[in-house]
């Protein structure tokens, strides 16, 4: 059996992504003994890439793309399977001078005819003069291109034999490194243009104060390639810093949510993230399957992002494998986007999960973080996201632009090295969120305590009722943690315009089909959310399966909410104010 490459790389001084391009840091990766790991969904090491072969492979790659014809500049599209592949051409157009822009595979799209179209959408949007993918989707691929003017499209392998450049005629690497798509968008694809300069601060920073990597560090990470946390985070990144990675395909690891622990015990892992509901798919599985063997205690980087942070799902997770040596400190909270190539901050080594608990009330009233007391009459719980990376600031604002001060809640502004360029090709939305100045407008409302941030949640979502802000994440995580037969991922809460005011609904996915059982279901939601959240509200249920997700698998309140408006949803069973 192949061994997966070393920790350890032979001597080699480390490097914390202190290079001027992606493909000058893989020169010097190659240097040594590191590398990429793939396995099968069965734990199985399915491909060895050590960082000196996938150099010699991408130059070769390099070579064969520019002989079909394409141009240092242009971008090419890559279909991001969590395979050797996909690394090897996203290299390759390093090499060449081509633009790589990641993109989704299916899971989140709800099926082909939706995929194909989104797709084709995705590779207008980044002017694509060629596009890849895996073997599996060559047919789906050929109709989202179908009429596109493409110099080429299909699976790499169809170059082997093609007509190539020599290897002095590549050219040096652009200064523009690749297009990432922003997960959320429901208007057309916006690509976020990440610079070499720009992917190197984050890397950069990252590395040293974030992870603070050591030369014992080895990354284990399912994330997918098309989300900025798998493709900065578990690719880019560990490769600047000569790290190896341990990589399942993302759909495996929704099946098998424990072979990721079980990756991290076989090759002493120390650094992998998840959103929450990672930690959640572990926790839940571990109640009836076995942990047996689960030794978790290499792990000294568990992050945690990429959504909001659920406080609940990281005290569950942590009991749940504290007899495998699960240490909650490990756990490092982390705030970011793909707009800044991907970390903006981080909580400090050893705090952990810390949470902040605030009055409710005042909150949704004053918009003011206040520390609760045993007068509240209702408690927020917010995990706090650390400091700003060096060289990076960030400004809370109110409504009128002016400061906030701390524990004030207010709109979130960034600046730094690690932002995008802009969006390519859409210079009006690009101007709309990045000033002339530098600051970014997140589109996150959050608060500072202590110098660390606080994120509440997005602005766009935002429910406002009588003069209430009301966060739809709470209402969802409180429906799913009151009523048994909900999970994770079930409830949708938004707003909608009735004509007189704005009506709160909420969207689940119910199981059942017995009439009685459904409409007792709708019943308890709509008493729960007047009761405990005071709100009126209209519950819908909706088939299992039905709510969209975004590309990186959570849930889109924005999609779901324009396709309940459209009629999407049929209400089968709905409880409103007059029950």
């Amino acid at each position: 059996m192949t061994e997966p490459t070393p920790t350890h790389h032979n001597g080699l001084v480390k490097r914390l992504a202190d290079f001027t391009t992606i493909a000058e840091a893989l020169d010097y990766a190659a240097q040594g003994r590191t590398g990429l790991n793939f396995y099968s969904g069965k734990g199985v090491l399915t491909e060895t890439l050590p960082y000196a072969t996938l150099r010699a492979q991408a130059l070769l790659l390099a070579r064969q793309l520019l002989g079909t014809g394409l141009q240092p500049g242009d971008r090419v599209g890559l279909l991001a399977e969590s395979d050797g592949d996909f690394a090897r051409a996203f290299f390759a157009c390093q090499y060449a001078g081509l633009v790589p822009a990641p993109l989704p595979l299916p899971a989140a799209f709800g099926g082909k005819e939706g995929y194909i179209s989104f797709l084709r959408r995705m590779i207008q949007g980044a002017d694509a003069h060629a596009v890849f993918g895996p073997a599996v989707l060559a047919d789906w691929l050929a109709e989202a291109v179908e009429g596109l003017e493409l110099k080429c499209a299909g699976v790499v392998s169809a170059l082997d034999g093609a007509p190539m450049v020599p290897e002095a005629a590549l050219p040096a690497p652009e200064s523009l490194a690749y297009l990432q798509f922003s997960s959320g968008s429901t208007r057309f694809p916006l690509g976020v243009a990440v610079t070499q300069t720009a992917f190197m601060a984050n890397a950069h920073y990252m590395a040293k104060y974030g992870l603070r990597v050591n030369e014992t560090d080895r990354c284990t990470s399912w994330l997918p390639y098309y989300h900025d946390m798998g493709l900065v985070g578990f690719l880019l990144m560990p490769m600047a810093c000569q790290l190896s990675v341990d990589i399942l395909p993302t759909r495996e690891f929704a099946r098998r949510p424990l072979l990721w622990l079980q990756l991290i015990t076989r090759n002493k892992g120390s650094i992998s993230f998840s959103p929450s509901f990672g930690y959640e798919l572990c926790a839940r599985r571990a109640r009836t399957a076995s942990t047996e063997g689960i030794d978790l205690s290499s792990w000294r980087r568990a992050g945690i992002g990429g959504d909001m942070i659920r406080p609940a799902v990281l005290t569950r997770f942590a009991e749940r494998f504290a007899a495998n040596l699960f240490q909650e400190t490990a756990f490092i909270p982390c705030y970011g986007m793909a707009e800044a190539t991907l970390a903006l901050s981080f909580s400090p080594d050893g705090q952990g999960a810390r949470e902040d608990a605030v009055d409710g009330l005042v909150l949704e009233r004053e918009h003011r973080a206040v520390p609760a007391n045993e007068t509240s009459k209702r408690t927020r719980h917010f995990v706090i996201c650390g400091q700003m990376l060096p060289e990076h600031d960030v400004e809370v604002r109110g409504a009128d632009g002016a400061l906030l001060a701390e524990r004030e809640v207010g709109h979130i502004f960034v600046r730094g090295p690690s932002l995008m360029l802009g969006y390519f090709g859409a210079p009006e939305e690009t101007a709309r969120v990045l000033s002339a100045e530098g600051w970014l407008d997140t589109g996150d409302l959050g608060y500072l305590i202590d110098g660390q941030l606080v994120i509440t949640g997005r602005a766009k979502d935002l429910v406002i009722v009588n003069g209430r802000n009301v966060w739809p994440q709470d209402l969802e995580w409180a429906a799913e943690a009151e009523v048994p037969s909900l999970r994770s991922g079930d409830v949708a809460v938004f707003s909608v315009d009735n004509g007189e005011d704005e009506e709160v609904v909420v969207l689940v996915q119910c199981r059942v089909t017995d009439p009685a059982a459904r409409e007792a279901l709708a019943l308890e939601l709509t008493r729960f959310f007047r009761g405990r959240q005071g709100l009126e509200t209209r519950v819908v249920l909706v088939p299992p399966h039905s709510l969209p997700q975004t590309s990186s698998g959570k849930l889109s309140r924005s999609r779901a909410r324009m396709m309940y408006l459209d009629g999407a949803f049929l209400p089968r069973a709905t409880a409103t104010a007059a029950e």
